[in-house]
Formats: structure tokens, C-alpha cells, sequence
């Protein structure tokens, strides 16, 4: 059975390594959930963090060819539990009549919510959470009409 999976790599910062591991994981036909890129506390290394819909022995085979990339530093699973993670999300709603002050309660109501514009029909909201807290918002959201969303992907980080 396929589960969702978050791999931590640690890569150097040259052209093409992004397309090197997205072009390997999705050669093995794996859908990337999400994929991140960010710069780490040495400027000549990224971290990218992956997202992906796998069973174990696939998930595994896939790692260890990851790890024999020549840019790649190193490949790590990160465990239910065991890691903090985030995302951004943006999403303009419509903000029509009185919906507009339920629609504020329950941003307000939602932990790393607020609403970021506001202009005569709609509003754009943000917030930050993990994963799991952003895709329940967003099934809240819906009741109110989402025109646009768009979401940054997982960022994540060992616990220890």
C-alpha cells in the first residue's frame, strides 16, 4: 500500500541538481506531492524535501539511487513524528455579504491564519501550519468560495 513519505537530501548548490532528482523520481513513476528548495546554513549546500506517494521497497530502491547521485550529500527519511514541518498557503476568497464576518471568525480562530488584503469581493488569506492543519482549513475555506490557491509545499526539520 502506497503512503506519503518525506525525504530530507542534502545536495551541493549547482545547476541541474534539481532536475537530476525530480528527472530520477519521477523516471521511477513516482508523483512528487511536493518539493521544496532551500538554501541551509552553508551557502555551497541546498536542502531539498520531497514529498512523495510510495510503498516501502520503492521508496527504499529510490533513496539509495538518490544517494548515488554525485551532487547529492546525503539522503534521509524523515519519520511520522520524529520532524517539524511547514507551509505557506495563499488563497483568494470570495467575500461577499455577510459570509464576510464568518469567514473573519474563522480565521481568527485558526491558529497562523490571518487575513493578509482585502478588496471589495474578495479577501486573500494566509497561514502557516503543518500539513495536515492546512488541509483542513482549506476543506474550510471551500464553503466559502476559493477563487485562487496556491501553496509553497512541506518544509521540514529533525526534531534531533
Amino acid at each position: 500500500m502506497n503512503e506519503k513519505h518525506t525525504i530530507s537530501c542534502l545536495v551541493e548548490n549547482h545547476f541541474g541538481v534539481l532536475a537530476r532528482v525530480a528527472g530520477l523520481i519521477s523516471a521511477r513513476g513516482f508523483n512528487i506531492d511536493s518539493l521544496t528548495v532551500s538554501a541551509t546554513e552553508d551557502p555551497t549546500v541546498s536542502r531539498m524535501t520531497i514529498v512523495v506517494d510510495a510503498d516501502a521497497i520503492k521508496l527504499e530502491q529510490v533513496k539509495r539511487q538518490l544517494d548515488r547521485l554525485i551532487d547529492v550529500i546525503g539522503v534521509t527519511e524523515l519519520s511520522e513524528g520524529k520532524f517539524i514541518d511547514r507551509e505557506l498557503l495563499l488563497a483568494r476568497v470570495k467575500n461577499v455579504g455577510n459570509e464576510h464576518v464568518e469567514l473573519e471568525r474563522l480565521v481568527q480562530s485558526t491558529p497562523g491564519a490571518k487575513i493578509a488584503a482585502r478588496s471589495p469581493g474578495s479577501c486573500v488569506v494566509e497561514a502557516i501550519g503543518d500539513t495536515n492543519m492546512l488541509d483542513q482549513f482549506v476543506e474550510q475555506l471551500r464553503a466559502y468560495g476559493i477563487e485562487k490557491l496556491v501553496r509553497t509545499g512541506r518544509v521540514a526539520l529533525e526534531k534531533e
